[in-house]
This record gives C-alpha cells, sequence and structure tokens, in this order.
C-alpha cells in the first residue's frame, strides 16, 4: 500500500498535473491517500512528483492513521463500535486486512482522504520546493513516509 501527500499548493499548477492530483484525490496540501501498488498508480505518482512525496506505508502507521484520522463517508469518525460490526477487533487488525486486500476502504466506506496536520519541525531542511533525495520534501520517499505521517498525526 502506497501513501502519497501533498505538499504544494494549488496555485501555477497545469492543468494536466492538477487533474492528476484529482484522480488521486489530493486536492488540498497537506491531505493524504491511500493508493494500491500498481503501475499505472506509479506513473501517476511520478507525473505529478513536483507536488507530493509518496512512499510505502507500514501496517502500524496505517492502523495509528486509521484509529486517529479516519471518517467513514456519511461523515462520522470511524471507532471501535463500527469495526466490531464488521467482525474486526483492532485497528490493528483492520491495517492487515487492507494491506493484504482482503478489504478495502471502499467496501468498508471509509474515505480514502485524510486531512492531515503540517508536520511538527517541517517537511524538511531545504524546504518543498527540492527532492527529498536532497534533503527536501518532494517526491519518493520509501519507508521515510512512516516517519512524516508520525508527526503528522
Amino acid at each position: 500500500m502506497i501513501a502519497a501527500i501533498r505538499v504544494r499548493g494549488t496555485v501555477h499548477v497545469r492543468e494536466p498535473v492538477e487533474r492528476t492530483m484529482r484522480y488521486l484525490n489530493l486536492k488540498r496540501p497537506n491531505h493524504l491517500t491511500l493508493l494500491p501498488e500498481e503501475k499505472s498508480t506509479i506513473r501517476m505518482l511520478k507525473k505529478v512528483e513536483n507536488y507530493i512525496t509518496w512512499g510505502e506505508i507500514k501496517k502500524e502507521t496505517l492502523a495509528k492513521l486509521l484509529e486517529k484520522k479516519a471518517y467513514l463517508e456519511c461523515g462520522k469518525r470511524l471507532d471501535r463500535d463500527y469495526l466490531k460490526k464488521h467482525n474486526l477487533n483492532s485497528f490493528l487488525e483492520l491495517a492487515e486486512k487492507i494491506e493484504k486486500r482482503e478489504l478495502t476502504l471502499e467496501k468498508l466506506k471509509i474515505k480514502r482522504s485524510f486531512r492531515m496536520r503540517p508536520p511538527s519541525k517541517g517537511y524538511g531542511r531545504a524546504g518543498i520546493k527540492k527532492s527529498f533525495k536532497v534533503g527536501g520534501a518532494l517526491g519518493y520517499r520509501g519507508e521515510a513516509i512512516n516517519e512524516l505521517i508520525e508527526r503528522m498525526l
């Protein structure tokens, strides 16, 4: 499972890039979305990598994210009572089933987009206009996305 976070805003963004970000459900800065690892998804992420950061999310981080930031499509928070209705005991079990693709967010009627806070201590030393490889915030992070998500929770 891939987590993608929109870092930069909407000013002076070309139409094809903005459309791709809408397809990825990244409409505003500091929004996170969960995506399957597929070739088409990776190509879309590479197309908009000058505006987002992305990487592979661990199941422990996914469980914390679902517990603190997940909302149902009806606007209510995701809670343990809702999990028990779907025969799940914990958020970690839900994260494992989502990771194994036994369950999907759409099937459980959980919103795919998560509103996050700006990260404590900022995105990176070089800012939001440079690549993660040179100390900035943009592009592929790999496992380091988990640390960023922890700071945004």
